[in-house]
């Protein structure tokens, strides 16, 4: 029971320290949000905007951190 909580704060914290360095980091990671195949519809009073392919980038970078860490 000990070690499944420790490995969970551990995880936890590391998580926290990505998300901290994602903010620190995102003034500079400016093509971010910005790819190819994400959909801009811009017209005289309406704005849409969809990240397809971000999100898409992003649920693979996810999966696969979460794949090393939680694999049995």
């Amino acid at each position: 029971m000990a070690q499944s909580i420790g490995k969970f704060l551990v995880i936890s914290g590391l998580v926290l320290a990505a998300l901290g360095v994602i903010f620190l980091l995102s003034g500079k990671l400016t093509w971010l949000g910005k790819l190819p195949g994400d959909i801009l519809i811009r017209r005289e009073k309406f704005t849409f905007y969809f990240p397809v392919t971000t999100c898409i980038a992003i649920s693979i970078i996810l999966s696969l951190v979460f794949y090393l860490f939680f694999k049995r």
